[in-house]
This record gives structure tokens, sequence and C-alpha cells, in this order.
């Protein structure tokens, strides 16, 4: 059986942490999670009013509630879920991305908690919102890392996850053509790892939740990243409690 504290994959937050340093740099090594970054907050803040009711045009619709953001490198979703009103907790594998994500929010005025570590560094705790995105395709242990996320999530609270899906078009876009010109820093994915919408979705009821959502991440030159109805590419879920 594996426990929380195994899924982290050493060589996997040394490759992270040395792009630490640039990845507040939208045109930096991690440029095209700036690009992907206005589709995942749509995508988000539309679960969040959908989940809690809220007032569509405000400002704060997480505010009184504690927010998690697993995997959250330097801060790139972390910040706005603060600035939502979210109290913030942000957990990366890298210490260096800790470093940067701290610093940079510091500059910003924002006050967040960041931690280094995995899933683990939250163990007991418990919060509304739960994020973890392009993450569990780097995690040694998926399942673990699922039953940590989920043990994490209060009652009532909600789950958003995206992921590469595994397909022969995530292989060519990511690997072969992203990795392969420079666009993704080379060696960032291995496309074995890359979990299906049916893989995760499993993992998931395998926990108890029960998957309320899943759109498609399609790209294209005219209009680059956008959400869309195929899944081939990449995906983002929403899941709560069953």
């Amino acid at each position: 059986m594996h426990s929380a504290s195994d899924t982290i994959d050493p060589n996997e937050a040394a490759h992270f942490g040395k792009m630490a340093a640039a990845w507040w740099d939208p045109k930096g090594s991690s440029a095209m999670l700036h690009r992907l970054n206005p589709v995942r907050l749509g995508y988000l803040r539309a679960a969040v009013d959908t989940h809690w009711g809220g007032e569509t045009r405000g400002f704060a619709p997480l505010a009184g509630k504690r927010a998690l953001d697993v995997g959250c490198g330097a801060g790139l979703l972390a910040e706005p879920l603060a600035r939502l009103g979210a109290s913030v907790t942000g957990v990366d594998a890298a210490p260096q991305n800790i470093a940067a994500a701290t610093a940079h929010a510091a500059a910003c005025g924002l006050s967040i908690d960041y931690r280094a570590g995995g899933i683990e560094t939250v163990a007991g705790e418990q919060f509304d919102l739960v994020t973890s995105l392009e993450v569990i395709e780097h995690v040694s242990s998926p399942p673990a890392f699922v039953r940590g996320l989920v043990s994490a999530l209060a009652p009532g609270g909600l789950m958003i996850l995206s992921t590469p899906n595994r397909t022969p078009l995530s292989r060519l876009a990511m690997i072969t053509l992203a990795e392969g010109t420079g666009a993704i820093p080379p060696g960032t994915h291995d496309w074995d790892r890359f979990l299906t919408p049916e893989e995760l979705t499993t993992l998931l009821a395998s926990e108890g939740m029960v998957v309320r959502d899943i759109q498609g991440l399609v790209f294209t030159p005219s209009r680059g990243f956008a959400l869309g109805a195929s899944t081939s590419l990449d995906y983002l879920l929403t899941a709560t409690h069953g």
C-alpha cells in the first residue's frame, strides 16, 4: 500500500525546481502555463459559482473559504485564488518553487501559506476548495495522491483537477512538438504516466468522489487554448464527495 507521503517523485521535483526563477516570466520555461492560465481560471470561476451558487459578477466568490493548491509551482493559480477571496495554502515538492512563490506573493502584497513538500504537509487539515492542475501525471503514486487530495477536501467542498490525456494527439502535441521544439522544457512529460478521464474518474470513485463535470482543453492556431468538447489533448474535471 502506498501512503500520501509516497507521492513525491524526486526527479520530477528537481526538474521543476530548476524552472523556479523563470516561473513568472510569460516568455520563459513556463510560457505554456501562462497561456493556459486564463482558460483554467475561467473554468475554475464557473465551477465555483455553480457549486456555491455565488453572484457571478462578484469579485470575491471564495471569501471565507480555505483553498488548497497542490503542486502550486511559483503561484500562478494560488495568487488568483487569493484575489478571489480565499485563504490559500500552496504546496509544492520543489523548495525552489516555494521560495519563488513566497517572494512573488510578498511583492504583490498577498498573504499565502506556502509549504514545501507533498500532500502529506496538510495531513489532518481540510479545505473548501482543492485544486491540482497538471500535477497528477508527475507524482509517484496517483492512487495515493488522489487519496491525499480527497482527505484534504472538507465535506461539501469542491475539487478541480486537470491533466493531459494519454492519446496519440497528446504524445504528438506535448512531447514530439512542444518538447521537441523547446516550447516546453524537454523531459517535462512522460506520456506513459498520463491518465485518461476514465482512469482518473475511477481513481476518484474509489475514494468516494463523484465527478460532476469534465471539459476538454483544446488548441487552435487562431484561438489558442480554449475549453471544448474534445478531451484528446488535456482536460479539466470537477468532483465532490459522493
